[in-house]
C-alpha cells in the first residue's frame, strides 16, 4: 500500500486471516492474541515473545509470522482485545454516565492486566475497538456543557485522558512494588514514620504535615472515583 509516508503494508486489521493450512494446530489472530495476553498477563511485557507464544501454542515460531509481522503487531492484537472490553461499559443516555462508565472500565482492565499500563500514553491505540471507545469516549464528552467547539473537546479529550494515564499508571506501579519490596503502602509509611515525625516536628513542612495527619486516606478505588469526578467537573463548568 502507498502511503504519504512511502510503502507500507495494510494494518493488521485490515489484513485477510492466512488460508487454513493443512496442520495439527489451527491458528488464528485471535488464538495468537489470547495465548499472548495470558502469557503478559503472567510474566509481564519482558516475558513476551514470539518464541514463547509459539511453544505455547505448540508451533514453530514462523508460523506466527503468517498472521503477525513483528512484536509491535501483537500488542496492537492485544490491546484491542482490551479495548472490546472496555467498550463493553457501552453508552448511555447522559454524556457524564457513559465517560464515568469508559473511565472505570479501563481501570478495572488495566488491574486485570497490568501490562496494558506499560502501553497507555505512547502512540495512538488505532484497532476497531480501541477506535470505538474512543468515539463513545469523545462523542460522549461533546456533549458536556462547557464543550462548545471542536477545540474544546480537544482540550477536554486531553485532561481526561492524562488523569486516566497518570492514575491507573500510578495504581499498578503501587501494586508491582508491593509485590516486589512484600510490603504495601501502608506498610512503608509505617516504616518511616518515626523520621517523618521528626521531620514534620520541625516545623518547617506545615502543609505537608497537614496533609499527613489530618488528610483523608481514601483507598485506590475511592481516589480514582474522586478525581475522576473532580476532572468531570472541570470539563462540565463554563
Amino acid at each position: 500500500m502507498d502511503t504519504p509516508y512511502g510503502s507500507a503494508s495494510l494494518p493488521v486489521w485490515e489484513r485477510p486471516e492466512p488460508q487454513p493450512r493443512a496442520a495439527p494446530v489451527p491458528l488464528s489472530r485471535e488464538k495468537i492474541a489470547a495465548t499472548a495476553i495470558r502469557l503478559a498477563d503472567a510474566h509481564g511485557l519482558d516475558g513476551l515473545s514470539i518464541r514463547k507464544i509459539a511453544k505455547e501454542l505448540g508451533v514453530g515460531p514462523m508460523r506466527l509470522y503468517d498472521y503477525v509481522i513483528n512484536r509491535s503487531e501483537l500488542l496492537d492484537l492485544m490491546v484491542d482485545v482490551i479495548y472490546a472490553r472496555i467498550g463493553e461499559a457501552g453508552k448511555h443516555p447522559e454524556w457524564r454516565a457513559t465517560v464515568l462508565a469508559i473511565s472505570h472500565a479501563t481501570r478495572a482492565a488495566a488491574l486485570d492486566h497490568e501490562w496494558f499500563s506499560d502501553l497507555l500514553g505512547g502512540r495512538p491505540h488505532l484497532g476497531p475497538h480501541a477506535l470505538a471507545v474512543g468515539e463513545s469516549t469523545a462523542a460522549a464528552l461533546s456533549q458536556a456543557p462547557a464543550v462548545r467547539n471542536l477545540d474544546d473537546l480537544q482540550r477536554a479529550l486531553g485532561v481526561l485522558n492524562a488523569f486516566l494515564i497518570g492514575a491507573i499508571r500510578r495504581e499498578i506501579t503501587e501494586r508491582r512494588t508491593a509485590r516486589t519490596t512484600g510490603t504495601d503502602e501502608a506498610g512503608w509509611q509505617a516504616s518511616l514514620g518515626p523520621y517523618l515525625t521528626r521531620m514534620l516536628e520541625t516545623g518547617r513542612y506545615p502543609t505537608v504535615a497537614r496533609l499527613v495527619v489530618d488528610g483523608a486516606h481514601l483507598n485506590a478505588e475511592e481516589t480514582f472515583d474522586h478525581n475522576l469526578i473532580t476532572v468531570l467537573d472541570g470539563i462540565t463548568s463554563t
